[in-house]
């Protein structure tokens, strides 16, 4: 397809147009992420060889991906970064010692792949800042996973830097670029094909053969320049050769066979040498060559010559088909042989992991001593943060276990790994292996709690319960600290499931009250013997041990670990306790713990438990904000759903029907959430509320009735209660509110709390008939006044107006519902606020215009920015907690500054709502 880059590509014009309009926008000083994709031979590589010669006064940098590279980690991302490691040193340390870990420049705790990926987007962004950068990535469908996972990342992380980061890549298939601006590359229409292949083929072709060459290769600008050249002048007229030899790519390979088969079998030796060393290290080609009596300058001639391998500064096949061709048409034996070569010719001390590989390819059966070895280079993948490099490396090793006992062991760490690289398919299967072998009753407990987290992960918190639960009854009488973490994550994840058929909630907590306590009793323990006794036998069991629980966990130290693996119950029980001072430290906590190791898999989670927090603290801009955390984390991680989950808490309370309607729908579609019985209560509760607050109390009984369906889900479930039972009183359905109260007295009073006896005072104050109901409305609020439950205080403020004005009390109902429209229009709830004032002005006051606790000209993002920088954040710290470079940050607070019209960071604090500033 390529004559010349700097002349014409054929057929090419609205491609190459769409990528010079992606490099003026980058001279213009904006970043360009582009995916071209398409078959093999289709163009890829030309196009992006046409943005290199195209893309004037941009610093370029080049990196592909190769089939026999992806299992070692960071290879791709190496070659990207290599040219300015240099620079390193002036990145955040945490940056910069994340970035040198996974490069295995120096040692240290396995960096998170985020805080890699970040570390990466700010040295190209520092780059960036002298002239615009332009990153070519070619076969990205071979990078290894972790590089293609950090490098995806970065491209989404894009935005005001002068970066550009354009792709090469095969398949449809969802994979780490997929949402990623695409570019389609599909083949030459009919009259571009026939100048092409006019352009290579020597002589008169006649016309109907070139109409056939042109239909066979569908425009395929690599077939067209390739496949004739295989060809006998004698078959190019007989009608292009074998019309039966399967798809283009395998023709493409077999004409370069063929090509091939005619070089002398020194040549063809070297070739399949070249094709088993992926770096394309030409002084580790001439060692291997000559340790194998090889000549390189000899036998590379005729390769060179016929087209298939250049071998300059780095040895580069002519297209990766010609590599594939050479290597894996080889015998099975010449390849072994090729590999043996390389190993002898690989430095052990500087690249044991690529000697080792190829150790692994040339053994020929069982051998401990290449599986030992294999089994190191995993320790240094899983350092480096290379989790799929490290799988890869331990499964293999498993394959060459002579000890069926070792066998066993490396197939289970194998499976571990693939685990937590995300491969679980493979993880099941090496789980076989290894219980096919004599495992202890340890490693069989351990194998079925790794069964259990891959269901977790792959299926549903429903379908992994039973495994869960299963595990952590093998391993009480082996590891009872292990089985008890376990049956905390089984106790999480059903009271996140809700309702199920069989081992849900029930049949945990009655399995964790008869384990035997872990060695040393402490918090951990009294926290999963609450939950399991408010759930098995009531909150008047329960509620005093999360009490004490509880208050350890708030006034005694933490490690992180600890932290992360418990706080995210703690917090929640907090919440079902009704200890809203210690839900409020707990869950701030755990935000912290979360942000300060980048422990993307819990921070989600923990942003959704302190932006609940917030909501019911009357700080829906605070929430707001922590809501554009998680959708920026969705958006770098590739999962959404808790952002999401987000929108359907705080929604509700600000009461836009359309926005509540769209929430309810994004959970009930996502995949993450299918099927789980706690999305029905989730999405009930929500349509409760803001029914409640439009006045539309039928629609919120509706919801809030199946909203409460199911007591034993905690959380949301009992919320739902307050919704029944106002929605219930304003429907006339007294029998079901006063059944709602029972509920609610076993909820609240075992408690205590202001928060709790608040609430129950209210809602026993909404169901109380005549004058009776006055002093339960007074005990509640000054109870709820001792709290920072704003939103239960406006709420019960405004029932307290709406019945004074109800008993013709003008004078003390606009008391109660000017101070309720107050709190509610702070908040920006706008639908109670509404409702507060329509009831204000039908008592004669007058409706006063409330400061709203928001920043509506700001978007959630530039509003976090913002709140960020106010608390005193300078820019390199925003964007290390926000996965942006400091050059966005800086990019987004002119923004900022422009809208809210000041002109720098020290005024934002003047113009933003007090309530938001210390909110996250």
């Amino acid at each position: 397809m390529l004559v010349d880059p700097r002349q014409v590509l054929y057929g090419r014009r609205s491609e190459c147009s769409e990528l010079d309009q992606q490099i003026a926008a980058l001279r213009a000083g904006r970043s360009a992420v582009l995916v071209l994709r398409g078959d093999a031979g289709i163009g890829k590589t030309a196009l992006l060889d046409y943005v290199a010669s195209h893309a004037i006064d941009c610093r370029i940098v080049r990196a592909a991906g190769v089939e026999s590279e992806m299992e070692l980690a960071f290879g791709g991302l190496h070659q990207l970064c290599s040219p300015f490691l240099d620079r390193a040193d002036e990145l955040p340390e945490p940056q910069r010692d994340a970035l040198r870990t996974a490069f295995g420049l120096s040692s240290g705790t396995p960096p998170d792949r985020f805080l890699v990926g970040l570390a990466v987007l700010s040295l190209l962004a520092a780059v960036a800042e002298e002239k615009p950068l332009l990153c070519l990535v070619d076969d990205a469908q071979w990078l290894d996973r972790a590089s293609a996972q950090t490098i995806a990342f970065v491209a989404r992380r894009l935005l005001a830097e002068q970066v550009g980061l354009f792709f090469g890549t095969r398949g449809t298939d969802e994979n780490d670029l997929s949402g990623l601006r695409e570019l389609p590359i599909l083949g030459l229409n009919d009259r571009d094909a026939r100048a092409l292949l006019d352009s290579v083929t020597p002589g008169r072709v006649d016309e109907q053969v070139r109409d056939q060459i042109v239909a066979e290769t569908h425009g395929n600008p690599l077939a067209i320049l390739e496949l004739p050249r295989g060809l006998t002048t004698g078959e190019i007229p007989a009608g292009f050769g074998d019309q039966d030899r399967g798809s283009l790519a395998s023709q493409l390979e077999e004409g370069f066979l063929r090509r091939l088969e005619s070089l002398p079998e020194m040549t063809q030796r070297l070739l399949l040498i070249a094709a088993a060393e992926p770096v394309g290290d030409v002084m580790l080609l001439w060692r291997a060559a000559e340790g194998s009596g090889i000549g390189l300058l000899a036998a590379a001639s005729p390769a060179e010559a016929a087209g298939l391998i250049t071998i300059g500064a780095r040895v580069r096949f002519r297209h990766p088909l010609v590599r594939s061709a050479v290597y894996y048409r080889a015998p099975l034996t010449n390849r072994r042989k090729a590999h043996q070569a390389l190993a002898d010719a690989t430095d052990p001390r500087s690249d044991p992991d690529r000697r080792a590989w190829h150790l692994a390819h040339a053994a020929v059966g069982p051998d401990e001593d290449v599986a030992a070895e294999l089994e190191q280079s995993a320790d240094r993948a899983q350092a480096r943060g290379g989790i799929a490099a490290a799988a890869a490396f331990l499964a293999r090793a498993a394959e060459l276990t002579p000890d069926p006992d070792r066998r066993g062991a490396r197939a289970f760490a194998a499976a571990q790994a693939k685990y937590q690289a995300g491969a679980f398919d493979t993880a099941l299967e090496l789980l076989d292996a290894a219980e096919r072998s004599r495992l202890g009753e340890l490693e069989l407990a351990h194998s079925e709690l790794l069964r259990g987290r891959i269901s977790f992960a792959s299926r549903s918190p429903s379908a992994a319960l039973p495994l869960l639960l299963d595990a952590a009854k093998r391993l009480e009488p082996v590891d009872v600290r292990v089985a008890h973490e376990t049956y905390r994550d089984a106790m999480y994840a059903a009271l996140t499931a809700g309702r199920i058929e069989s081992g849900g909630v029930e049949d945990i907590a009655e399995a964790v009250l008869i384990t035997p306590p872990t060695p040393a009793p402490g918090r951990t323990d009294l926290l999963l013997n609450g939950v399991a006794a408010v759930v098995a036998r009531g909150y008047s069991a329960g509620v005093p041990l999360l009490k004490q629980a509880l208050v350890a966990f708030e006034n005694e130290s933490i490690t992180p670990r600890e932290g992360l693996g418990w706080l995210p119950l703690a917090s929640r029980m907090a919440h079902d306790a009704w200890e809203f001072d210690s839900w409020s430290v707990l869950s701030a906590r755990l935000v912290d713990f979360a942000r300060e190791a980048g422990a993307l898999s819990v921070l989600p989670s923990a942003l959704l438990l302190r932006l609940s927090n917030r909501v019911f603290a009357g700080d829906i801009a605070g929430a707001d904000s922590l809501a554009a955390e998680a959708m920026t984390i969705g958006a770098a991680t590739g999962s959404r759903f808790l952002a999401q989950y987000g929108a359907l808490v705080i929604e509700p309370w600000r009461g836009r029907e359309a926005a509540t309607r769209g929430a309810i729908e994004a959970v009930t579609q996502a995949r993450a959430l299918r099927g789980e019985g706690k999305v029905l209560t989730a999405t009930q509760w929500a349509a409760a509320v803001l029914y409640n607050g439009l006045g539309r109390f039928e629609e919120a009984y509706a919801a809030a009735e199946k909203g409460c369906e199911h007591p034993q889900e905690l959380g949301l479930s009992t919320w739902s209660l307050l919704e029944l039972i106002e929605a219930a009183v304003r429907t006339d359905r007294r029998a079901s509110a006063t059944d709602a109260i029972q509920r609610l007295i076993e909820l609240t009073q075992p408690s205590g709390t202001a928060w709790a006896l608040g609430t129950l005072a209210c809602m026993r104050a909404v169901v109380t008939d005549g004058v009776a109901a006055e002093p339960s409305y007074q005990e509640a609020i000054d109870r709820l006044d001792q709290t920072e439950v704003r939103v239960m205080r406006a709420r019960a403020r405004l029932l307290y107006g709406e019945w004074l004005s109800n008993r013709n009390r003008p004078v003390d109902a606009r008391v109660q519902l000017d101070a309720a429209h107050e709190l509610f229009n702070r908040m920006g709830a706008e639908a109670f606020a509404q409702r507060a004032g329509l009831a204000l002005d039908g008592v004669g006051g007058r409706v006063r215009a409330t400061r709203v606790e928001s920043l509506p000209a700001l978007t959630p993002q530039e509003a976090q920015i913002a709140q960020l920088a106010a608390s005193g954040m300078t820019n390199p710290e925003i964007g290390a907690e926000l996965f942006l470079s400091p050059h966005t940050i800086d990019w987004h607070l002119r923004t900022v500054f422009q809208k809210l019209g000041i002109n720098s960071r020290r005024e934002i604090r003047t113009v933003l709502p007090p309530s938001t500033t210390n909110s996250a």
